[in-house]
């Protein structure tokens, strides 16, 4: 099992297990993970599971891919670090995640 760490926008924090091969996003919904809805299941289609990687975890988490970033680009509070994590495949090298959900999401 691979330990994540979500971080409200408050501070609040939230511990998960997730199982590799899932992704982050399953992870936090599985877990009921306040501020990630993933209203499309994981699909890349409405950037309802967006959150901020710690900048210790960008290089280990990859690049958005092509969909990905058509969709962050509509989205006025995306950052550099933003990724959705539909899109972030869970793997032991991410044990010890931390990302941070978007007070707009709340």
């Amino acid at each position: 099992m691979v330990d994540i760490v979500f971080v409200d926008h408050d501070g609040s924090e939230h511990k998960v297990e997730a199982r590799s091969g899932s992704t982050v996003m399953l992870a936090a919904v599985t877990n009921g993970v306040p501020g990630i809805d993933a209203d499309c299941g994981g699909s890349c289609s409405c950037a309802t599971c967006h959150v901020f990687v710690h900048e210790d975890w960008i290089e280990k988490v990859g690049k958005r891919n092509p969909t990905e970033e058509a969709m962050l680009s509509l989205n006025p509070d995306r950052k550099t670090n933003s990724r959705l994590s539909c899109q972030i495949p869970v793997s032991e090298e991410l044990n010890g995640l931390i990302v941070t959900t978007p007070e707009f999401q709340f």
